[in-house]
């Protein structure tokens, strides 16, 4: 399940990096939303279109291929650096000191091996429609109105290899909170309690009124 967490900060070395990577997290998350926008203003262009003048956008399936990797993956090392993606978290959950940074440590170091994996070959995959002796240096295009499909698979391996830095900076934290038994570790998420996350919203709320 999704829980609330919150990511303590420091004057660290691990923190400062971990705020610099977040700029780029955030800005991937940005780039992710303004494609879920996009994808539905294309759609009330095309069926309005349909609709009143009987001329559907052309090409309509190709946009959405093409803006479906930003929408899937660019804010996926944002959900990774506050603990919101989804995770099964009822053993994990129970855990507590030592015993629960050193799951936590195992599981983020198996998920870093499988995104260097998944890097690699989204790269690979790349590689074979990127080829600059073509017109628009691509070797494949979509098929109703020709738009190159290298862009969007470039956008995968960026993504996961943002991931990877987000995961290595928490093999880092969560090492450091095992082997020097820390309360409260830096750059990692923390899981919060039903009263710390009540007592952070009203801070929020009253946050909000008094701006």
């Amino acid at each position: 399940m999704a829980g609330s967490s919150a990511v303590l900060e420091d004057d660290s070395l691990l923190s400062r990096l971990d705020r610099h990577l977040l700029k780029l997290e955030t800005f991937f998350a940005l780039l992710s939303g303004l494609a879920v926008f996009s994808l539905m203003f294309l759609a009330a262009y095309s069926v309005g279109g349909r609709q009143f003048f009987a001329s559907p956008l052309s090409g309509y399936v190709d946009y959405i291929e093409t803006l479906m990797p930003l929408i899937a993956v660019m804010g996926i090392a944002y959900v990774q650096r506050d603990g919101s993606h989804i995770r099964m978290d009822m053993l994990i959950g129970q855990l507590k000191g030592r015993a629960l940074w050193g799951a936590e440590l195992l599981s983020v170091i198996l998920i870093l091996l499988l995104m260097i994996a998944l890097t690699m070959g989204a790269w690979a995959h790349f590689e074979r429609s990127f080829d600059c002796a073509r017109p628009l240096c691509s070797r494949d295009s979509s098929i109703d109105i020709g738009i190159p499909i290298w862009p969007s698979k470039l956008i995968v391996p960026l993504a996961f290899g943002v991931m990877c830095l987000r995961l290595a900076l928490q093999v880092v934290g969560y090492g450091r909170a095992f082997f020097l038994n820390l309360p409260s570790p830096v750059a990692v998420p923390l899981v919060l309690s039903i009263e710390e996350q009540a007592r952070a919203e009203v801070e929020h709320l009253g946050d909000e009124q008094n701006g």
